[in-house]
């Protein structure tokens, strides 16, 4: 049956259950009196929809509140164990998978380090090193917490790089910074058989699900226009606003800060990644005469760095004198990332820019105040005023919950149903290639 503007009357009924259960999501426990002013919808709607959703399980009664004169008012809020998510971020050194219920609760985690096995760094993001992980780390999650796959509602995954969509293979990565030439990550991890085809994977640039987090549940929830920058061992963003939801990622770090500069990973010269991600940091300290730890990981490294640079982090003036080539090096990094910072600014003009990822949230503390500054200089004086630039708030598991937070997203846009995927069927060519580095 048709109603106006094209919709059907199972469009409406699917709407109305979205705003119900988005509502009780963020705002709740909230009463079915008070679910009709916050959705719009009449109290018969209100009614037949939370009706609805409770016999299927979703919703449940959490407490009564009182109300003016009559009978105390049942509270209702969405049922954390309802259905589970998983979010896996695909980083630079390591894959982390986690398992949430729907209140975004973590239930298990699993992290495998991504190492180095060859001659090159790129050796470490081998396509089928990191499905074979994807694979073990799915079961073992699930194992943990003893939830049946057929529980999940999705799995969110948070890659390198641009992703491309095609109707017969999914998701496909363009990592170029990782070797990832067209990579059918979707069709890979749906060939191995690791969940049923029922359960649909939502792949997405991890700068975007960083992004997500944080507009949903951190230092972006309530502004109109945010951008989120994610520093690792390389440099990304997100850009949030009423006319870009949910997100779009952007290739930031590939911006060009300085002609025939450094030698970017990507190729290129003078990117913003070539003087602001830790890989470049610490490439850029030994280039300048520094020592930087060797035979650990990226994390530690940085961690050092900053410690040379600021060896009396609390000023009591009796700690040992300043690494002079670290300083500089990081102080030089300060402005050009308040020049990556202005490009936004001038570009966008959000009402925030967010620092996170685990590199981020380690500078961020030391000299984010010094990155302002540079930003502001740089910036066009009208947007550069309205900005506000902090840290995120969620830490450096953001963007396994911001995955996680794209199929829960898809299932709040379903109204809580369920989705039917389609078997993929294998590609020979990519069986083929995987079976050779097997074989290698």
């Amino acid at each position: 049956m048709k109603v106006r503007n094209g919709r059907t009357v199972r469009d409406l009924r699917r709407e109305n259950r979205t705003a119900v259960l988005q509502r009780l999501y963020f705002d709740g426990p909230l009463s079915r009196f008070s679910l009709g002013p916050t959705t719009g919808l009449s109290s018969g709607s209100v009614s037949n929809v939370v009706s609805e959703l409770v016999a299927e399980g979703l919703v449940e009664e959490a407490g009564s509140v009182d109300s003016a004169g009559g009978r105390p008012r049942t509270l209702l809020r969405v049922s954390a164990r309802s259905g589970y998510l998983i979010g896996i971020d695909i980083g630079e050194t390591r894959v982390r998978i986690e398992l949430f219920d729907l209140s975004l609760t973590e239930l298990a985690r699993v992290e495998k380090p991504l190492e180095t096995g060859g001659p090159s760094r790129l050796d470490r993001y081998d396509v089928g090193i990191v499905v074979t992980h994807l694979r073990e780390g799915i079961h073992k999650v699930l194992d943990e917490a003893g939830v049946a796959a057929e529980r999940l509602l999705g799995v969110g995954i948070g890659v390198p790089g641009i992703i491309a969509r095609t109707p017969e293979g999914g998701a496909v990565v363009h990592g170029q910074t990782i070797g990832w030439d067209a990579v059918p990550l979707e069709r890979l991890l749906r060939e191995s058989r690791v969940l049923p085809d029922t359960v649909p994977y939502h792949v997405d640039n991890g700068a975007k699900t960083l992004g997500q987090a944080e507009t949903w549940f951190g230092a972006g929830r309530g502004a109109r226009s945010v951008a989120v920058v994610l520093f690792g061992s390389g440099v990304g963003a997100c850009v949030v606003g009423d006319d870009m939801r949910p997100g779009r990622a952007v290739e930031w770090g590939h911006l060009t800060v300085r002609v025939r500069g450094r030698r970017c990973r990507c190729g290129a010269q003078g990117c913003l990644e070539a003087y602001a991600g830790a890989e470049a940091l610490l490439q850029r300290w030994a280039e300048a005469g520094g020592q930087p730890p060797t035979g650990v990981d990226e994390e530690t490294a940085l961690t050092a760095m900053l410690a040379a640079a600021y060896p009396d982090p609390d000023g009591t003036g009796t700690g040992p004198e300043p690494d002079a080539t670290a300083l500089a090096v990081l102080e030089e990094t300060a402005e050009y990332l308040g020049a990556g910072f202005s490009d936004l600014i001038n570009l966008f003009q959000p009402e925030r820019i967010l620092v996170g990822g685990w590199a981020g949230l380690q500078l961020g503390r030391r000299f984010l105040e010094s990155v302002t500054a540079h930003a502001t200089s740089y910036a066009l004086a009208r947007p550069a005023a309205r900005v506000r630039i902090d840290l995120g708030t969620l830490g450096p598991d953001a963007v396994t919950v911001g995955a996680a937070i794209l199929p829960l997203a898809d299932f709040f846009a379903r109204g809580g149903r369920p989705q039917e995927a389609e078997p993929v069927e294998p590609d020979p060519a990519w069986r083929a290639a995987l079976r050779e580095r097997s074989v290698q």
